[in-house]
């Protein structure tokens, strides 16, 4: 973790001091949980500890603050993350067994490959990939960003993905949807089955969230409904004027619901034995490993 540094010398009211002091809070408890915030879901956390009113004055507010806050030295620089902006680069080592490590640790085989159902987490905002890539890596189920409606070039890739899933390995598949509770984001879980039928596949699309359940279960801060969305009408008839985003919704419980609907579909005994294959090849690649360091 980065220290705290300073750029700026700015004077802070005690009530912004003692609002930077919470956000630290929050920052730590997840941390120690092992997530990366962004700025949204830290704004969604306060707004849920009555904090902060929930209002678009009030989010950028708050993004003006943290700001504030960095440049200050008060609030770590790597504490919050913009998943939308990334630098990239080659990979360098300065020894052949580095990289033969770097294998070792890369190195994975499908531990679902002999599962009956093949499945797929598909969430609707890139800024919660990380939360949802961090359980699905564990679980070694792929997931997906649909960044709103999926263009239909993916769509069709899709399409073609399970039909593969379908046809060749005799697979039942299924799509694990999350999504925000909103006209839109209610309508993707719709959009998406339709289109992949429209494309032949047998895919089933399950939406694990948000639900009017866990939303009666977690409480998460509402907003209105966008009323400039064309969906809106058929939406407030049937759920009222209030919306709910996904990312109002702790980490956690998010890693839950996707592990509780992935287990559901689990064979345990086939993946202990692909484990156990696993295991056995990186055993043999570290075998290797100690070869060459002795040649160095």
């Amino acid at each position: 973790m980065m220290p705290k540094i300073a750029y700026k010398d700015i004077s802070f009211r005690k009530t912004s001091l003692d609002l930077i002091s919470l956000i630290n809070s929050v920052i730590e408890e997840y941390q120690l949980q092992g997530y990366d915030l962004t700025l949204r879901q830290l704004y969604y956390q306060l707004v849920a500890r009555g904090c902060i009113e929930n209002s678009d004055k009030s989010y950028k507010r708050i993004g003006s603050l943290i700001n504030d806050a960095r440049l200050a030295g008060l609030i770590d620089w790597n504490a919050i993350v913009d998943r939308t902006r990334n630098m990239k680069k080659n990979n360098h080592w300065n020894k052949p067994s580095e990289i033969i490590g770097a294998a070792i640790n890369q190195y994975f085989i499908d531990l679902r490959e002999t599962q009956l159902v093949y499945v797929e987490v598909w969430v609707e905002k890139e800024a919660l990939i990380d939360v949802v890539g961090k359980i699905c890596k564990h679980l070694d189920v792929p997931f997906f960003a649909c960044r709103g409606y999926v263009s239909q070039s993916e769509m069709w890739n899709a399409a073609q993905r399970f039909s593969v899933q379908e046809n060749v390995h005799s697979k039942k598949t299924m799509i694990l949807h999350l999504g925000d509770h909103d006209p839109s984001g209610v309508d993707m879980t719709r959009d998406i089955q339709e289109r992949l039928r429209m494309f032949e596949s047998d895919v089933e699309v399950k939406r694990i969230a948000l639900t009017m359940e866990q939303i009666k279960l977690y409480n998460p801060p509402p907003n209105p409904a966008k009323i400039t969305d064309s969906r809106c009408q058929g939406y407030i008839e049937k759920y009222g004027c209030e919306s709910w985003e996904l990312d109002a919704l702790n980490p956690t419980i998010i890693k839950d619901l996707i592990s509780k609907e992935v287990d559901v579909l689990t064979d345990f005994r086939l993946l202990n034995k692909r484990k156990l294959k696993l295991n056995e090849d990186k055993s043999a690649m570290e075998k290797y490993q100690r070869l060459l360091d002795e040649e160095d």
